[in-house]
């Protein structure tokens, strides 16, 4: 029985062009059909205006990094000072004011075309290391967020242990960290998967989580194949520490501990010697471009090109949300490349859109997500081809227009598992500016 049938005035379905007049029925969450050169909308159709993309995947988020943008930009520093601003954040927040903050901040994300968060989660318990009395408190309340926002989510529960190497943590840290590994695997364990919801793990770094301890994450990720993410090289800092206590760069301790495998997603990876780039290749890695984030915090620009050449897959994350915005994401890839190489065109608008969409959400375990084809989850994104931005680009090359102009401000229509959740740009169960702002106050 077909639920919902949209008329799409254009629609990218994974060429180098938007197609013309394309019919999607909906049956439930999944696509029954697509039928494109149908210039006459059925009688029960939406008519969605616009281009329409599959729906955005956000591989990468710390829902609580989103209270400090805009306080953090007075002065001069680097990632190791904004980290301090970080954790005063983070050692303010509860199960039920993180609710609040993360509903809001995923309801942004929606608005802004994304169906599928991979929530990087790592505030496990209360101030001092306190176990709350459920120990899933914190990553229930992130679940119950992206639930009532509307979007999907894999809740990457991240094992962090460690200061850094031999390093005890810090009073703030100690609300990260499970002790061990195995305590780790405990409690994730007693999370449960569900409709819309994901399991998946995470080290948090190579500086947080000793190799002995990221061999059992990786195995538990493994026996239960789920995803499995942790940052890697996003500062020199970060490698001079790791060489120094390992002789090895934190790509190689990963590869030791047998972390490295199609389901890993190495995050930022902005600074890469080649033999990390051939090693995550060749395990056939995906690695997770967080661009808004990285020139944000001044991490440096990573080397996309030799990674996608050596066979990862790269996907899009927010990371900090300085923005949320996917298709500005997307085109910095192409962007800071320009800068970085002096030359244009490394990665053209259907690779990015790939990126921000069928990569993404296959790193996340949505693999049936990201493409506009019978039997995939229903997720629609709608861009305004009329804006201000995106107005009088040419038709033929709308992909182009869209990928390189347009901003999470002319996202029009956002359907996420055959379900409407933002109508007309606005969405439809809460009014998220209000709420950003009664949270942040």
């Amino acid at each position: 029985m077909v639920v919902a049938t949209y008329h799409c005035e254009r629609a990218w379905l994974g060429g180098d062009r938007a197609v013309a007049d394309v019919v999607v029925e909906v049956d439930g969450e999944r696509i029954r059909t697509v039928r494109p050169g149908v210039p006459r909308a059925p009688p029960d159709a939406i008519r969605l205006p616009g281009l329409t993309l599959p729906g955005f995947a956000n591989a990468h988020s710390h829902a609580f990094h989103r209270a400090l943008r805009g306080r953090t930009q007075r002065g001069t520093g680097s990632f190791w000072t904004w980290r301090r601003q970080m954790y005063e954040v983070a050692a303010t927040l509860d199960p039920d004011t993180y609710f609040r903050l993360a509903r809001a901040t995923f309801g942004e994300m929606v608005l802004a075309g994304v169906s599928a968060v991979g929530e990087f989660q790592y505030l496990h318990h209360g101030p001092g290391g306190r176990r709350y009395d459920d120990p899933n408190a914190m990553g229930e309340a992130l679940i119950a967020a992206a639930a009532d926002a509307g979007l999907r989510i894999t809740l990457l529960d991240t094992c962090y242990l460690r200061g850094g190497p031999g390093v005890e943590l810090d009073p703030v840290q100690e609300r990260f960290s499970d002790g061990d590994a195995s305590s780790w695997v405990g409690r994730v364990s007693d999370l449960r998967a569900a409709p819309g919801v994901r399991i998946g793990a995470a080290v948090h770094s190579v500086r947080a989580v000793d190799p002995a301890d990221i061999a059992v994450v990786a195995g538990w990720a493994r026996e239960t194949r789920m995803p499995l993410h942790a940052h890697v090289s996003e500062q020199p800092a970060e490698n001079d520490q790791v060489l120094a206590a390992h002789g090895a760069t934190p790509v190689e301790v990963l590869h030791r501990a047998g972390a490295l495998d199609d389901r890993f997603t190495a995050v930022h990876a902005t600074q890469l010697t080649p033999v990390d780039i051939g090693l995550l290749g060749a395990a056939q890695c995906s690695c997770c471009i967080c661009p808004t984030t990285e020139r944000d915090l001044a991490d440096g620009i990573g080397p996309t090109i030799a990674l996608r050449d050596a066979g990862c897959r790269l996907t899009l994350g927010s990371d900090s949300h300085a923005v949320i915005d996917p298709l500005e994401e997307a085109r910095a890839i192409e962007l800071d490349e320009r800068l970085a190489s002096q030359q244009r065109g490394r990665h053209d608008a259907t690779a990015l859109l790939r990126m921000a969409t069928e990569h993404g959400h296959a790193s996340l375990g949505w693999p049936d997500a990201g493409c506009i084809e019978p039997g995939y989850r229903a997720d629609l994104t709608t861009v305004a081809l009329d804006s201000v931005r995106t107005a009088g680009a040419s038709i033929d090359d709308a992909v182009a227009g869209v990928v390189f102009a347009a901003t999470a401000s002319d996202l029009r229509h956002v359907v996420v598992g055959g379900r409407v959740v933002v109508r007309d740009g606005q969405h439809t169960a809460m009014d998220v500016a209000a709420e950003l702002r009664t949270v942040l106050a």
